[in-house]
């Protein structure tokens, strides 16, 4: 594989986690499951057959 396709392979697999996990954020919001003026929220990478375990905290400011 070109180095160029593995890049767009990433950036692929990336735009479907971005895209899909604002929607989800989103829906959880408007149902009001959410109090307060942040949400706290984890994302954890992981890689079948590796030792990826990237995790990522941060916090999203609520309307």
């Amino acid at each position: 594989m070109s180095e160029d396709a593995f890049n767009m392979s990433i950036r692929k697999f990336l735009k479907e986690v971005g895209v899909t996990s604002q929607r989800k954020i989103e829906e959880t919001v408007r149902k009001g499951q959410v109090g307060g003026e942040t949400l706290k929220v984890r994302m954890t990478l992981t890689a079948e057959g590796t030792d990826l375990n990237h995790v990522v905290d941060g916090e999203i400011e609520l309307p």
